[in-house]
């Protein structure tokens, strides 16, 4: 019982489904209670205990349906085979043997034993398909099989040719059987995995040369990205919150019972949650990297207190209503249309956060701009980057353009950058997990 259920949470797991110990422990006593036998009773009790959420009993469903397929092998001809005899070299093969009594549940059966043996829950790619085919075959004694068959032909005899067609026939059949067994494990094993890899990939390669196709991915990325962060950095601040043992006040308190640790006292530090203001460009060479950030951060609103968004190109509006109204795609793409794709002006932008929301930046909160610098030879107004860098806790300037091109042409990155508590590059999600950790523990 427990080697097929291994094998069952393993496709879970690469199907996107989490399975803790405890849920295998609780799954393993459904099974010892409703058996194998009813596959209705089978599917809902693994699914009590294995799926939590609606994604995940939807993911369940289709890999148990995959996964306990079991179906027998088709033989594809009625006509009654000849006894089994021994060929002119000995016994008949154990394979020749099932094929000629053509029993499909037999043959299913040994061919799920094979593909165990040759280590089928590593499949990741259709382009294995033919290697595992193959080596199933040959656990299932596919060699024997065909000396078997060439010994009937050498004997000549018609019951020894008609035995070597039923073989030679059924064999060809078994292959389909086994390629579409294969095909079917493919999809039980390989999906999970071929997605992480994707994944992957996508985490690594710059925004900026993203097709449109994979934005919906990157969005299911970003947001398990946050919400990971998230439930770290929640998880620190609660052990933060507990404090340290403080040993000498817990000893004092204890002095009357001889120094058994009846009372113990903690050092407490104050916690505070970070406030956050992310001020992103949305101009026509840096937009595809701002839907990203501003993805991200709102992702993270349950461990960012006091979170507001701004965009700008020519101009700077605050767009934390919008984001807060909308879903993260419809909210997007107004910020966009409002005042995205345009030119660059640094400075007209700085302009209009210090006239509107200067004032409200203190000691708690972090900056986040997010941008090229490019201010298409504008006044780059550094004096009001001067001055928020002195109100706030941190100013991060994430530059989705590689660091040596800083300073070129009208980039302003090099006259801004003095006034920064951190600047670097960023045009992957691996950058944005990067400096997101480094603002949450800081």
């Amino acid at each position: 019982m427990q080697a097929p259920l291994l094998r069952f949470f393993q496709a879970l797991r690469d199907a996107g489904v989490r399975v803790s110990v405890a849920e295998s422990i609780d799954a393993f006593n459904a099974v010892a209670v409703t058996g194998f036998a009813d596959r209705e009773a089978l599917k809902d009790a693994l699914g009590l205990v294995l799926a939590k959420t609606l994604p995940e009993k939807a993911l369940f469903a289709e890999c148990f349906d995959l996964f306990f397929a079991r179906d027998a092998l088709e033989l594809g001809d009625a006509e009654a085979a000849p006894p089994p005899a021994q060929s002119a070299d000995g016994e008949a093969s154990a394979l020749g043997r099932m094929l000629l009594e053509g029993d499909g549940g037999a043959l299913a059966a040994a061919m799920e034993q094979a593909a165990n043996v040759a280590g089928i829950s590593g499949i990741s790619f259709f382009t294995q398909a033919n290697v595992y085919g193959r080596r199933i075959l040959a656990e299932m004694g596919l060699e024997a099989l065909d000396r078997e068959i060439d010994a009937l032909r050498r004997q000549a005899t018609p019951a020894a040719s008609a035995r070597a067609d039923v073989l030679d026939r059924r064999r060809k059949l078994l292959g389909e059987g086994v390629r579409d067994f294969v095909k079917r494990q493919l999809a039980v094993y390989a999906a999970g995995k071929t997605q992480a890899m994707r994944e992957e990939f996508l985490s690594s390669v710059k925004l900026t040369n993203l097709d449109r196709s994979d934005f919906q991915r990157m969005h299911a990325i970003v947001r398990t990205l946050a919400k990971r962060l998230a439930t770290r950095h929640a998880r620190t601040r609660r052990r933060a919150r507990r404090g340290q043992l403080d040993l000498r006040r817990t000893l004092r308190q204890n002095m009357a019972t001889d120094g058994m640790l009846f009372r113990t006292s903690w050092k407490r530090q104050k916690i505070e949650r970070p406030k956050v203001m992310a001020i992103c460009d949305v101009s026509g060479s840096v937009a595809a990297v701002a839907r990203f950030l501003l993805l991200f951060l709102y992702s993270m609103h349950e461990v960012m207190a006091g979170l507001r968004a701004f965009a700008f190109s020519d101009r700077l509006v605050e767009v934390s209503d919008i984001l807060e109204r909308n879903d993260i795609e419809p909210a997007i793409a107004a910020i966009l249309r409002e005042v995205g794709y345009g030119s660059s002006d640094y400075g007209g932008s700085l302009e209009n956060f210090e006239s509107g929301w200067l004032d409200l930046v203190d000691h708690q909160t972090s900056v986040i701009i997010m941008g090229d610098g490019r201010g298409n030879y504008t006044n780059p107004r550094t004096d009001i980057l001067e001055a928020l860098s002195k109100r706030c806790k941190r100013l991060i300037w994430l530059n989705p353009e590689p660091d040596a091109l800083w300073g070129s042409g009208d980039s302003d990155m090099l006259r801004y950058r003095p006034y920064c508590h951190y600047a670097g590059v960023c045009n992957s999600v691996r950058h944005l997990e990067r400096a997101m950790t480094d603002l949450l523990e800081s």
